[in-house]
């Protein structure tokens, strides 16, 4: 590159003495010789370079409440535990804690040791610019933290009535009763590397919380250096250090050289070996030395730069499917290319939700079933996912227990004169009387196409919708602040665990919540609290089953789709084996940067 520049500087000297054409040529010659120079010291970085499909709207583990988000937060924080990247199902193991916690005979004492010598990354908001020890007390004010009703995190459902003393903190702290030093019963640091956690009730699902980024570790010192700008300006514990941001742009993390928790697995399940993901057995990570992730909101330039190979994985946008996989594998075009496919079905469900606030939605539930039944879900899964995709029935999707294959929901049916039916029964018959509905969508293309497909279907039984698009950020502040009437949204499980999909529908969730849609219903409400301490089985499979009647009886949402990942990555991107659930994986993925040097010339 140094060259490149001083030849410029030569060429515009030989310009004065031989005329403009001469300027021309010789500058077009050294521009081209400069960009082949930086493509190649670009080729040659060790970076991985990977994509989020909408805006990242904070650093704060507390506010990471989205895929994107949360998924830039696991590469800079850490938590307790952490999910084995290769086995699955998924398996729990210890992250920061130094095994797996001793639980008591009755579930409710969880008493965790901490690795020792885990330090803060380095930071000016510490003595001398050096991290220091992570001691338990560093959990404890992080999770009071979360609670803190002043800090409006959307996360507190997490530890949401379940530990003693951390309601009746966090409600004092809103009177001004009560401090961070106030101690809570239910969370103690006996010593520097012990933390015990009381619980109200057994909680079958509170080792799955500890993997998710709202209860990662954050230190005192740094909040308060940073403050507001905190959101940031992330300081963790994690593999990844935090270089730069540019909001709408890309975020930057640089390779956290302090850090040396862990090594690449040396087991997995049974096909790891023949599928070459356990190459690295042992070896040290991460692997690279830098990550980029560019915000690329829209599909086509996502997948122009995927297949220049200036990303190194990527989904498969919808207008590309056909001309990327046949018959479940990549095309010859693309396997020539050295791009490879990757097929997951993980648990997720998408859906529209009605506001149970709204005056006219939330009152009206025979409004809501001839809306749901005015949906055509398997044009849209034409349409939309390349047949990617099976109709949603209720919130509970596959791969994980209490969903039932053979359960239909009576209101999912695409049957317009029963709709109209529903609308008669509405008091809205041909829509006639009905004021225009706001639907809001982040402002996406695809986004935009599905909210006009919505809309379009609706007209067909009188509903009237106006479509309100923003970025995601402002999106999701609108749902979190009530101020959404009516939208589609996804939802990818934080754990693999129906309840996971069930507290999205839970009073107490209620916006700023995860329950959006602001639905309450005292039988639910009571039959989620008494699922919350039993192990999985029979008994609370039935539970579940009971409280997915009840959602179908009531129909807070339109349910959509369970869908299928489709992944494409390069040759030179190793170990991908992807799960969406899993979010700290960036730290076992390596680049082969003399391959990537290789093939990108043949792109």
């Amino acid at each position: 590159m140094n060259f490149a520049t001083f030849s410029l500087k030569l060429s515009v000297q030989f310009f004065i003495r031989k005329g403009k054409a001469m300027l021309i040529t010789t500058l077009s010659l050294l521009l081209t010789l400069s960009m082949g120079c930086t493509r190649k010291n670009k080729d040659a970085e060790n970076t991985l370079n990977i994509v989020a499909t909408s805006n990242i709207k904070t650093l704060d583990p507390i506010e990471a409440s989205d895929v994107y988000s949360s998924g830039a937060v696991a590469q800079v924080y850490e938590g307790l535990l952490h999910y084995h990247f290769l086995k699955r199902p998924l398996q729990l193991e210890p992250l920061l804690a130094a095994q797996m916690p001793k639980v008591s005979k009755d579930g409710l004492t969880h008493t965790f040791t901490l690795r020792q010598g885990i330090k803060f990354q380095d930071d000016s908001a510490f003595p001398e610019g050096k991290g220091r020890e992570l001691t338990a007390s560093d959990f404890i004010y992080s999770w009071k933290r979360l609670a803190d009703p002043n800090n409006k995190s959307e996360g507190f459902w997490v530890f949401d009535n379940k530990i003693l003393g951390l309601n009746e903190w966090r409600e004092q702290v809103s009177k001004g009763k009560a401090t961070y030093e106030t101690p809570i019963e239910g969370l103690q640091a006996p010593d520097r590397y012990t933390l015990i956690i009381k619980l109200k009730k057994p909680f079958y699902q509170l080792h799955y919380v500890l993997t998710m980024s709202y209860t990662s570790v954050v230190a005192k010192e740094v909040v308060e250096r940073y403050g507001k700008e905190f959101l940031n300006h992330p300081v963790g514990t994690g593999p990844f250090k935090f270089e730069s941001w540019t909001r709408n742009n890309q975020l930057v993390l640089t390779r956290n050289k302090d850090w040396s928790l862990h090594t690449y697995p040396t087991e997995g399940e049974a096909s790891d070996k023949a599928q070459n993901y356990l190459e690295d057995a042992g070896k040290k990570i991460p692997f690279v030395d830098k990550v980029v992730i560019q915000e690329i909101i829209e599909d086509q330039p996502r997948w122009l730069n995927f297949m220049k190979g200036n990303l190194d994985y990527t989904s498969i946008p919808k207008d590309n499917f056909d001309s990327a996989v046949q018959n479940g594998k990549t095309t010859k075009e693309l396997n020539d290319k050295g791009i490879h496919l990757q097929i997951n079905r993980e648990p997720d469900v998408t859906y529209t939700a009605f506001n149970m606030n709204d005056p006219i939605l939330g009152k009206n539930e025979n409004l809501r079933k001839a809306m749901s039944l005015a949906y055509d879900t398997d044009t849209s899964i034409k349409k939309f996912y390349n047949g990617r995709a099976i109709t949603a029935q209720s919130p509970i999707p596959p791969e994980v227990d209490a969903y039932d294959p053979n359960y239909k929901n009576p209101y999912k049916e695409y049957n317009l004169s029963k709709a109209k039916e529903f609308m008669v029964k509405a008091g809205y018959p041909e829509g006639k009387g009905l004021a225009p509905i706001e639907f809001s969508s982040p402002n996406s293309t695809t986004n935009r196409q599905t909210a006009e497909f919505f809309k379009q279907n609706m007209e067909k039984i009188g509903v009237k919708i106006n479509i309100v698009t923003s970025s995601w950020p402002q999106f999701t502040t609108k749902i979190t602040e009530k101020k959404a009437q009516l939208w589609g949204i996804a939802w990818l499980a934080d754990y693999p665990d129906a309840e996971n999909f069930l507290q999205l529908l839970y009073g107490p969730n209620g916006s700023p919540g995860p329950n959006g849609a602001n639905y309450k219903n005292k039988e639910f409400d009571e039959l989620y609290e008494q699922a919350s301490h039993l192990l999985p089985g029979v008994e609370r499979d039935k539970i579940y089953q009971k409280m997915r009647d009840i959602f179908t009886k009531e129909l807070p949402w339109i349910p959509g789709v369970h869908r299928l990942s489709y992944s494409t990555y390069h040759n030179w991107l190793k170990n991908f084996k992807f799960h969406s659930v899993i979010n700290d994986n960036l730290k076992y993925f390596r680049i082969d940067t003399k391959e990537r040097g290789e093939m990108k010339a043949k792109l």
